[in-house]
């Protein structure tokens, strides 16, 4: 009976550990439809797009509704179970019947998933609507020209389009003809939706601004550093690295040391410093090198890389990171 207790309590653990693991889904048009993930009826990405990552998902499942932007595509609605600690791919493709379905594509834990390709938009996953703020610019001119005819004549003119989503406009314009000319004073005020994302974790955030989309800091400086900046938003606080540390030093073998450490990696953000002393925690060159390649795309400080080459014994170790480093594409 005492056997039986300790291996109820050993699938009792086994099963709450991979429950605690982060899993990814990453989302993609076959066709090339741009659209919204919405997850558990929040909506993730602020902008239409074709490829679509979001990251620390902790549920095993999420009811899911791909909703395209193309005005003629049905939306997509499923629930999606998947396995803790993977980056799952889903594509969005037409079906034997000729209907837009999304179908599973493929499956790999998460310390193997592929670093975000060029146009894929990544997400971290967020439990809170987006937000929105307007602004508004108002611009009035006005214009003379050479006397005409001594009529009058008043024109008003009202446009107004306040789609959500685009740049609605607002425009008055009135029109006075006299004996001493024309004069036409035209007041235009815009309207120009912004939209903000920022996520539950910190990590990352995405900024459309009047039409131009990119990843901004979320209000992150790191003292005395002027550099370029990798990974956006917050690195991780040195209270929570040191307990990574101490959690992979108590794994026995380095495959499973590098395992955790790509895992975490591949969930926060970091800086060369705390990439620096995950390496020292391996003996060999090989797996300091794979972790330092590994870790690029996800470090803070991405200036101060140059000081991981103290991890190094082999310059041929430093020549390859170089080069990795200096053809890094996001």
């Amino acid at each position: 009976m005492k056997h039986f207790f300790t291996f109820l309590t050993l699938l009792f653990l086994s099963q709450w550990t991979i429950a605690q693991q982060n899993t990814n889904l990453v989302f993609f048009s076959e066709q090339g439809q741009q659209f919204y993930i919405i997850l558990n009826g929040i909506q993730q990405n602020p902008n239409p797009e074709t490829n679509v990552r979001v990251t620390n998902l902790i549920q095993p499942y999420y009811k899911v509704k791909v909703k395209f932007t193309d005005g003629m595509t049905p939306d997509i609605d499923k629930t999606l179970n998947f396995n803790p600690g993977t980056e799952t791919t889903y594509s969005i493709k037409s079906n034997n019947k000729g209907e837009i379905v999304l179908r599973w594509m493929s499956e790999v834990p998460i310390a193997q998933a592929p670093r975000p390709i060029a146009g894929q938009n990544v997400i971290v996953y967020h439990d809170t609507p987006l937000s929105t703020t307007v602004t508004q610019t108002t611009v009035i001119s006005n214009t003379t020209s050479n006397p005409g005819t001594s009529e009058q004549m008043n024109v008003g003119i009202n446009v107004n389009d306040p789609m959500m989503g685009g740049t609605g406009a607002n425009i008055n314009m009135n029109v006075n003809v006299s004996e001493t000319g024309m004069n036409t004073q035209t007041q235009s005020t815009t309207t120009t939706y912004s939209t903000t994302t920022t996520t539950t974790s910190g990590n990352v955030g995405t900024v459309q601004t009047g039409g131009t989309v990119g990843t901004v800091q979320n209000g992150y400086v790191m003292p005395g550093y002027n550099g370029n900046v990798g990974c956006n938003g917050y690195p991780m606080s040195e209270s929570r690295f040191n307990e990574v540390v101490k959690s992979i030093e108590a794994k026995s073998f380095d495959d499973s040391k590098l395992t955790m450490a790509k895992q975490v990696i591949n969930t926060n953000c970091m800086t060369s410093a705390q990439v620096k002393r995950l390496m020292l925690l391996f003996s060999f060159e090989d797996t300091r090198l794979d972790l330092a390649k590994y870790a690029y795309g996800y470090t803070y400080d991405i200036g101060n890389y140059y000081q991981l080459n103290d991890a190094f014994t082999f310059e041929s170790s430093i020549d390859e990171l170089n080069a990795y480093t200096s053809g890094f594409t996001r």
